[in-house]
Order: structure tokens, then C-alpha cells, then sequence
């Protein structure tokens, strides 16, 4: 029995217009699983679950991974003769600062003017980004910085060693994506339980938390042993920003961590030091509070709301203005005012 040509169109008309259906079907379906995947986070106790409250603010950035194995990492603590001592006291300093822009597009001349300073001249040098990116052959981490050659990086500082100058090293505390990203228990939540992530696309961490002090306290150890006479820590802060959860005072948990870090990684010869700002309550021991952006005028005002018995050693500015105010104290300069 044939089919009508008729009924057999009509068939075919169906057929097509079926056909069209399911391919719009298919596509509205992965539009939408691609739309619902920005909804999507991961908590260390409930695993991948949906969260609608999140706002477009909210979704910048890459969410942070659950960690497959944490591996906590114990703080050692100095015992016997390289206990932390004060017996040999820090000196009031005048020199210059290294950073990572100078690093990246003017080595050669940095290392020009480095030749010309005198033996015992401090030299601050920039060794990590906010990334997470080291600048010289770490064990700490394998991540580096692909705009320097790390080979000679690491030649630069074992030079720097030699010409007998006062070296310190400059890092990030707080701010590193990837160890933040690696490390979702060390960093700071929001309520949703994902890492709050800033401006810059990075993550922070918890000063509160002990996993964050010992990884810290790693950097600043293998600093010394890479014969640096100091370490400066940066981004030492809390951010707050309302989405942030902490729980506890920050100060408090800023000013433990600070003491920790001293406790644990200064000696006689190496000292274990912070960029603050004038609220911060500076750590007994060998270590120094670095200040950025200071007005001439306001030097001794800074430098005296601290309360330290020899400011002129304990506190440095760094700054790139030539003004004899700030000479009164310890300071540092840009590498390019070197002559």
C-alpha cells in the first residue's frame, strides 16, 4: 500500500520541523549549562554545589579548587646558639631599593649601578610577586616569574653576597594567587565559601591561620640561608572588604603572626621586617617597620608614633624624594639615584 504524496510531505514538513526543534533544544540546553556554570563554587565540606546569590561583581576572577591533599607544613622554632638575640644591634641605614619593573626591563643597568655602591651599602631587593612568582631558584615553590632569567638571577644575588653589601630581601606576606589558589584552607572566604579575590586577581591569605605563618616562615628561612641579612614583608595586611568573612581581630592576628615570624626565622645576623601602616603594633626583637609614601613634613611624626627607643634604626622609609628630613632616619632610595 503506497502513501499519498500528500500525507508523504506532510511527513516530511513534520520530520523537518522536528529536526529543527531538537536542534534548538540543544543548543538552548548548552547555552544554559554554560550560563549555569558561573554559578557553580566548591566548599572544602559540601563539595560542587549552586549558589544564585552571587552577584556579576562577584563572579571576576577564577574560583579557588579545592586542595586534593593538604599538607599542613610545621613551623620550626630556633633553639640554641641561632635562637633569636638582639646582642648585636641593627644600625641606622642609607641605601637602595631594587624592584621588580627594574628587574624585568633594566637588569644590565641595575647591575651597572650596583657596581658603583660601596661595600656595606644596603640594597633591597624585590624576590616575589604578588602571584606567587619567584624571582631565583626556590624549594619552596616551582612557580617562577617568565619575564627574568632565574640563572642569573641567582647569580646576581650570590654578587651581591659577595661585594659584602647589606642585603634585604623584599616579598609579598598576604597576597600570593597561587599559593592562595593551592591552599583554599589558608585564604580568605566570603560567605559563599569560595576565596574573596581583589582588583589584581589575587587571592589572600589568613594571618590567623598557622599554615600561612609557616609557609611565611619557609620563604624567609630560605631567604637566610641564601645569605640575605634581612627579609621584608609586604601586603602585611588584612583587606576589608565587606564580603570578606574573619573571624577574630584582625590587628591582633596581624600583630601574633608578626611576632611568630620573628620568634621563628631572626637571629643575630638576620633580621625579619614588615611594610605597615601607622596602626600596626610592631614585634619585639631583631626587625624593623618599613613606611611607603611618607610626606617629609610628617617623618618624625611617623617614625615617633611607634614608641621605639632608637627610631632612627627601626624605622626606614622608602622613598624617591630627595629631602634631608627623611635622613634623620633610616632610609632607601631608588637604584636608579645610586652615584
Amino acid at each position: 500500500m503506497s502513501i499519498p504524496y500528500r500525507t508523504r510531505n506532510r511527513i516530511k514538513r513534520f520530520a523537518l520541523v522536528l529536526l529543527v526543534l531538537c536542534i534548538i533544544a540543544v543548543v538552548v540546553g548548552a547555552c544554559w549549562l554554560i550560563w549555569l556554570g558561573r554559578f557553580v563554587v566548591y566548599t572544602r565540606d559540601h563539595g560542587a554545589k549552586l549558589d544564585f546569590s552571587m552577584s556579576s561583581a562577584q563572579l571576576k576572577g577564577e574560583f579557588a579548587r579545592k586542595p586534593i591533599i593538604e599538607n599542613p607544613i610545621s613551623i620550626y622554632y630556633n633553639e640554641g646558639e641561632n635562637a633569636i638575640s638582639t646582642g648585636r644591634e641593627l644600625e641606622q641605614m642609607n641605601g637602595y631599593y631594587i624592584t621588580r619593573e627594574d628587574l624585568e626591563n633594566n637588569f644590565d643597568l641595575v647591575k651597572s649601578q650596583v657596581r658603583i655602591l660601596e661595600s656595606g651599602t644596603p640594597v633591597m631587593v624585590d624576590m616575589k610577586s604578588i602571584y606567587g612568582n619567584f624571582f631565583y631558584s626556590s624549594a619552596v615553590s616551582d612557580k617562577r616569574n617568565g619575564d627574568l632569567d632565574i640563572e642569573a638571577m641567582d647569580a646576581f644575588i650570590k654578587s651581591l653576597n659577595s661585594a659584602g653589601f647589606y642585603t634585604i630581601a623584599r616579598v609579598p606576606a598576604l597576597r600570593d594567587f597561587h599559593y592562595g589558589l593551592e591552599n583554599v584552607q589558608y585564604g580568605l572566604p566570603v560567605s559563599a565559601g569560595y576565596l574573596w579575590m581583589d582588583n589584581d586577581g589575587c587571592y589572600w591569605l589568613n594571618p590567623a591561620n598557622d599554615g600561612t605563618v609557616s609557609y611565611l616562615a619557609q620563604i624567609a628561612n630560605e631567604l637566610k640561608n641564601l645569605g640575605f641579612d634581612e627579609v621584608v614583608f609586604y601586603d602585611f595586611y588584612v583587606p576589608t572588604h565587606q564580603s570578606i568573612v574573619f573571624k577574630g581581630d584582625r590587628a591582633q592576628a596581624l600583630s601574633n603572626a608578626a611576632q611568630t615570624l620573628v620568634n621563628t626565622c631572626s637571629t643575630e645576623g638576620f633580621a625579619v621586617s614588615f611594610t605597615v601602616s601607622s596602626s600596626f603594633e610592631a614585634p619585639t626583637g631583631r626587625s624593623r617597620l618599613y613606611l611607603e609614601d611618607a610626606v617629609a613634613a610628617d617623618a618624625q611624626k611617623l617614625a615617633n608614633q611607634f614608641e621605639f627607643e632608637n627610631p632612627a634604626v627601626r624605622v626606614v622609609f622608602l622613598t624617591d624624594i630627595h629631602d634631608t628630613r627623611f635622613d634623620s632616619f633610616s632610609v632607601l632610595r631608588p637604584i636608579a639615584d645610586a652615584e
